[in-house]
């Protein structure tokens, strides 16, 4: 593994040990060349997954991308990362399992919908808002009646 910071490639590793849900191994690393300290995550990966956009391009499926979206729209909500960290990789797995190697956007769109419903009812909507790409209020306003049943006070 090579030194995220000096490049050095013969890093040592000083302790290994799974994460709390056994979904991968964390290592704690140590570079004879500067000193640094770092940590690996080790992952079983089923297939190298591509995600289709709505444009037509087409890119690897980036799981720090899904965590760093999930995470925005939790921002300042009471979800522990422990939590997240389950959420995405029941996500990934679900893509994963799906037998196919190239998946469409809402297909991955539509997988962190369903968790954030139920998670967090405020990061559902905040994810919604730009997923859905609202425009205006009163798509708020609509998305919240029809998804989420609540009803304006009269």
């Amino acid at each position: 593994m090579r030194c995220p910071f000096c490049g050095h490639n013969d890093t040592q590793v000083k302790d290994s040990r799974p994460t709390e849900d056994n979904s991968a191994i964390r290592r704690r690393r140590f570079c004879p060349n500067c000193g640094a300290r770092f940590t690996t995550f080790e992952r079983v990966q089923l297939r190298e997954l591509t995600v289709m956009k709505r444009t037509g391009q087409r890119e690897p499926f980036d799981r720090d991308k899904l965590v760093r979206s999930m995470m925005i729209a939790l921002r300042k909500r009471p979800v522990e990362p422990d939590r997240l960290e389950q959420v995405v990789n029941s996500i990934v797995r679900r893509l994963e399992s799906m037998g196919e190697t190239e998946v469409k956007v809402e297909a991955v769109g539509k997988l962190v919908m369903e968790a954030l419903h139920s998670l967090d009812q405020v990061a559902y909507v905040r994810f919604a808002s730009v997923y859905r790409n609202f425009r205006e209020a009163k798509d708020f306003e609509e998305f919240i009646t029809d998804e989420l049943g609540v009803e304006e006070d009269q």
